[in-house]
């Protein structure tokens, strides 16, 4: 399946050349000429990576990478900032502001794929579930709501991992004891409920819950 790369600038030239370019590096591309089309399309499609020009009409690329980096179902988008801005401070603002990478215009065909690529494998190897305010860091083996981490035991993370991986689905409580605690599992499915309790107390100031369907199983929403 083709990573799909979101690309905002205000010259046509520029997203012209994002469309042949990318394109004939195997992505799948859509371009944008400011931050309001980029977010209407981000209503409806989560990307691989976001290129985002800094100077445009409206809100800035600063600006709008403020409202991506604030929006909890986003802000694992890697962001590679573009701009002919050179200066240091420009580049140095936009790192702050939590941009993964920055490119400066005129650029190269084959160092811009080159980027992307470098930062999509960074994503992939730092791989991160998210749904509402919380956020699962494999590589850490963390689990935060709204940026705090929760204390958890083992199975309390394997399975509030695989509700947030699946949010929105009703997960049937066999599934998730095999899911959990494996095909050998021999114990009370009572073991279950215990731990959605404890998990629906860690969850008492999240925005998302741990919902029961009576007679079928689990679903976080």
């Amino acid at each position: 399946m083709k990573k799909h790369i979101f690309a905002v600038d205000d010259e046509e030239s520029i997203r012209e050349l994002y469309a042949v370019a990318l394109a004939n590096a195997g992505f799948e591309i859509s371009c944008f000429p400011d931050g309001e089309s980029l977010f209407s399309a981000l209503k409806e499609t989560k990307p691989a990576l976001i290129l985002l020009d800094i100077m445009l009409d409206g809100d800035d690329g600063y600006a709008i990478l403020e409202k991506v980096k604030a929006e909890p179902n986003l802000r694992d988008i890697p962001v590679i900032m573009v701009s002919a801005k050179g200066e240091e401070m420009s580049k140095v603002r936009g790192l702050n502001l939590g941009a993964d990478d920055y490119i400066a215009k005129p650029f190269g065909v084959l160092e811009l794929v080159a980027r992307i690529n470098a930062n999509l494998r960074r994503t992939t190897q730092n791989v991160r579930l998210l749904y509402a305010d919380i956020a699962v860091d494999e590589a850490k083996h963390e689990i935060t709501v709204g940026g705090v981490p929760l204390t958890l035991t083992l199975k309390e993370y394997d399975l509030l991992k695989l509700l947030v991986g699946r949010a929105g689905q009703v997960i049937p409580r066999e599934e998730i004891l095999v899911e959990v605690w494996g095909e050998t599992f021999f114990g009370e499915s009572r073991t279950l409920d215990v731990h959605i309790a404890s998990l629906r107390r860690s969850l008492a100031k999240s925005e998302a819950q741990i919902a029961t369907v009576r007679g079928v199983g689990y679903c976080l929403k």
